[in-house]
Order: structure tokens, then C-alpha cells, then sequence
């Protein structure tokens, strides 16, 4: 089978390598373009880039997916199929070219976690489990029939960096026990229910700020579903501080402060949330590096009866 892999960022590198190592013929590998990354703004290639260069296998870089050079490109490697692992939307146009299709693997079980953010909306709702999703593509993102799926479970002390490495193994995997189904003419693809479908929308800035307003539990999850990007933040005294590590088995006595309250305990930094209070174990100021609490106490004062907010 002649395949074309498309991808772009460190989940989808061991999917390539493991098709890569079986001895499947990779055609071409389509990624992002390179582009300036960083404070030095220096030209970097992705890390699916970085891959199919150390194997010596072609690349494409469009900047446009409907770019009709692309496209031709595309149909003259005569691709029996398209392996889609953390890539962008692709057009009908392009998707259909393959003569056995177009498969997608996503970080979730779906019909759950539809979107561009599965495994930091999981663990930010506190899910149990979640998992991986070989599906046909189709033109509404995400809502393709499903071809394999693989679960895992989600520990209590689990943060999305964590969960990203676990799916990205198991996902390697699924991809390959999936290109076997297609090769064998073997698959049965399964419709989704779309009345269990659930959103997992990209996230922004502005989503990551921390509302103290809530339950330790809701902050906790909160805090581990951004960590260690994009990062849960909050504020104090006008400057942006982010949180990376928290723990929900405070030693503190409940003080009945208000949400958001700042106290500095035996060089242990707690918050209160609306039923009690939240230990703070790795943090970072704007300008600074990460750090543990215990250093970042010793650098920075908080003022009297302080909080975030």
C-alpha cells in the first residue's frame, strides 16, 4: 500500500515511526511548514518534520490545503491510503483521493471529546478514562465512523503532559492494528452516537484563568488539565502567575478565609476554594522559571491578607 502520512506536533511522531519500522511504504509525509518559534523567533521544523527527515522520507509543507499544486501532488503519488494524526481539517478535496480512504486517529473515545482539545478537556471534567479513536473521515470534524478504539485510565495525580505520552503510545498502536483492518479488507466501521457526543473546543488564554469560585476537586482537575501548557493562571496584585501543581490533601486547618484567600503556612503556600483549601506545589511568575512553591516563597512577598484573583 502506498500511505501519506500527515501530522505535525510529538503525539503523532510514534504513529510514523511504528508504520515506519513494520516496513509500510510511506509515499509522503505532509506537515506544517517551518516557521519561527521561540524568543529568538529562530526557524524550526515540526516534530513530524524532524521524524520523516531522520527516515528519508518525502515531504510536503502546504500552506494551503486546497492549493491545487498540493492537491496534484497528492494524486500523483497514487495513495491507497491517508493516515491523519494531529493534522489540520482537511477538505473533502483532498481526503478523498485515497482509493481505500482517509482515517484520523483522535486522543478520545469518541463520540466523547469531539474537538481540537480532548486530553486537557477530559481531565479538566474529571473523566476516569478516556482513550483513542481510529474513524473515516467525513466532512464534519470528528464525526466519522469509527474503526478501533483503545481505552486507558486516568490517575488521580495525572496531568495532561502525562496523558498525552500515554495516548500517543497507544495511539501508535491503534494506528497500526487499524492500517493491518484496511490492508485485510477486514474492517467494520461503527456509526458514532451522536447523542453522546460531548465538545472538547480548542483552548484559549482566557480559558485558563482559575475561578476560585468553585470546589477543590473542580480547581485541582483544573490545574492538571492545562499543566504544563497552556498552564491554569490567576493573579495577584497585577502580576500573571501560573500554576502548574497542586495537591487537594492540604495538612492546613480550615480558616473559613473567602475563595481566593492566600495563606503562607510553615513555607507551604495555600488558596482557599468555597470548601476548603488547595495546596500550591509548583508555580512560575510572569519573567520567571517554574519553581516550587517553597522556592518561589522565598522570592516573592505576598501583602497581609492577600489573595488571587
Amino acid at each position: 500500500m502506498n500511505i501519506v502520512f500527515m501530522g505535525t506536533p510529538d503525539f503523532a511522531v510514534p504513529s510514523l515511526e511504528i508504520l515506519h519500522a513494520r516496513g509500510y511504504n510511506i509515499a509522503a509525509v505532509v506537515t506544517a511548514p517551518d516557521k519561527p518559534r521561540g524568543r529568538g523567533q529562530q526557524v524550526s521544523v515540526t516534530p513530524v518534520k524532524a521524524a520523516a527527515l531522520n527516515h528519508s522520507l518525502p515531504l510536503l509543507q502546504p500552506d494551503n490545503l486546497k492549493d491545487e499544486h498540493f492537491i496534484s501532488e497528492l494524486r500523483k503519488l497514487r495513495p491507497d491510503l491517508f493516515i491523519i494524526v494531529a493534522f489540520r481539517i482537511l477538505p473533502k478535496e483532498v481526503y478523498s483521493i485515497p482509493a481505500k480512504g482517509a482515517f484520523n486517529l483522535h486522543a478520545s473515545l469518541l463520540p466523547k471529546y469531539r474537538g481540537a482539545a480532548p486530553i486537557n478537556w477530559a481531565i479538566i471534567n474529571g473523566e476516569k478514562e478516556t482513550g483513542v479513536t481510529s474513524f473515516f473521515l467525513q466532512d464534519k470534524v470528528d464525526t466519522g465512523n469509527i474503526i478501533l478504539s483503545a481505552r486507558t485510565v486516568i490517575r488521580d495525580d495525572m496531568n495532561a503532559g502525562e496523558l498525552h505520552d500515554v495516548l500517543s503510545e497507544i495511539g501508535a498502536e491503534i494506528v497500526l492494528q487499524t492500517v493491518r483492518l484496511i490492508e485485510l479488507g477486514k474492517v467494520q466501521p461503527r456509526q458514532q452516537d451522536n447523542t453522546l457526543a460531548t465538545p472538547a473546543p480548542k483552548i484559549f488564554k482566557e480559558t485558563c484563568r482559575i475561578n476560585w469560585n468553585q470546589s477543590l476537586k473542580k480547581i485541582y482537575d483544573f490545574i492538571r488539565g492545562l499543566s504544563p501548557s497552556p498552564a491554569a493562571w490567576t493573579v495577584n496584585n497585577g502580576k500573571v502567575i501560573k500554576i502548574f501543581r497542586s495537591s487537594q490533601k492540604s495538612e492546613a486547618k480550615s480558616r473559613n478565609s473567602e475563595a481566593g484567600e492566600i495563606t503562607v503556612d510553615k513555607g507551604k503556600l495555600f488558596v482557599s476554594a468555597v470548601d476548603g483549601e488547595l495546596e500550591i506545589l509548583e508555580l512560575q511568575q510572569e519573567g520567571r522559571r517554574r519553581m516550587t512553591a517553597e522556592e518561589f516563597l522565598r522570592g516573592y512577598k505576598f501583602k497581609g491578607k492577600d489573595s488571587f484573583h
